[in-house]
């Protein structure tokens, strides 16, 4: 197969001959990565059982594994849904278009594939532009986890995703940068509290400001975990993960250590800005400032796979405080690290 690359060209967004490609390939079957405000995803119809096999396929993704289903209005979030109850009314006028995504008890046409068969979906409204006019143009709600091939670090570039899936997909929409750099928060606005099962994009703080009391699921998986058990994308044992072994550090003095240790190693280094780092054979790359976490989440997966393309064994990266989106950071450092 070979993957088309479309890029925008024209002035409205809706004409656009690579937007209308992308949308005419997700009518017919195929897949399509676009990107959103957080990762790119690899889009399917999500109402067809055999495009969304292909993700599967394509991402070589366990069928346990849930995927998020994007849709192009909260109208169409109603149609997918047996009950939408007022949290979710009060969070989708707060937070959608947005990178959240909603745990609600699925309408009869979601597929199992979607939801691993369990009985609530995934639903969320994305507020990249391109994605946004994508999924209107196609028609129909689209199944969309990230555009990358199981367990891997999350594309921020088109770039990105050609590296995992180049020749495996049918198209990918070309539309730069992702904004926000890590994926969407998935909550169950039905728990009570509401549940945060994965940091991201929308902060827990955030969230509080809407609904009042919300608790993140400190949830603990392991190799005996039942994989049925797994209420939510992105919970699996290792996830976002590069190739070099990852170690983690919560300060700068615990950073010079790690380096002195690991001297017989090929290491690379995410530095904070103002941070310092020194060793012999040591990449350093520079990941954003400490006092603004937005930078250090829309820098993280791709600085990760600029270290891995630099050959090195062992990748050093700092835990942001665990607030704010440094939750979420957090979150996927520590999947990338086990």
């Amino acid at each position: 197969m070979k993957t088309l690359r479309l890029r925008l060209t024209a002035d409205v967004l809706e004409r656009d001959p690579a937007l209308l490609e992308a949308a005419r390939i997700l009518r017919g079957g195929g897949l399509v990565a676009f990107p959103t405000e957080t990762v790119y995803g690899l889009g399917a119809d999500a109402l067809n059982d055999d495009a969304v096999e292909k993700i599967f396929a394509a991402k070589q993704r366990p069928h346990w594994d849930p995927v998020i289903v994007h849709v192009a209005d909260v109208a169409r979030a109603h149609e997918l849904t047996l009950a939408w109850p007022e949290a979710a009314e009060r969070l989708a006028r707060a937070f959608w278009p947005g990178p959240l995504t909603m745990l609600l008890p699925r309408a009869a046409g979601i597929l199992n594939l979607c939801t691993a068969g369990r009985e609530k979906v995934g639903l969320r409204l994305p507020s990249h532009a391109v994605a946004m006019a994508l999924i209107a143009a196609s028609g129909v709600p689209v199944a969309a986890p990230s555009a990358n091939r199981f367990g891997h670090t999350s594309p921020t570039t088109a770039e990105h995703v050609l590296a995992d899936l180049d020749g495996r997909i049918d198209a990918i929409l070309d539309a730069g940068s992702c904004a926000v750099g890590v994926e969407s928060t998935v909550l169950d606005p039905t728990t009570d509290p509401a549940t945060i099962y994965r940091p991201g994009g929308i902060t827990a703080e955030q969230i509080r400001q809407v609904l009042g009391d919300v608790v993140v699921a400190e949830r603990k998986v392991s190799d005996d975990t039942p994989l049925e058990a797994l209420e939510s994308p992105g919970l699996g044992i290792r996830h976002y993960a590069p190739r070099a072994r990852v170690i983690l550090v919560e300060s700068e003095g615990e950073l010079r250590r790690v380096l002195e240790r690991e001297v017989q190693h090929r290491v690379g280094v995410l530095l904070p800005h103002g941070w310092t780092a020194a060793g012999e054979g040591v990449t350093v790359l520079p990941w954003g400032n400490w006092s603004e976490p937005e930078s250090l989440a829309r820098d993280l997966y791709g600085q990760m796979r600029a270290l891995d393309d630099c050959g090195v064994e062992v990748m050093v990266c700092p835990m942001p405080p665990a607030e704010g989106i440094g939750l979420a950071i957090r979150d996927r450092l520590r999947k990338a690290a086990k």
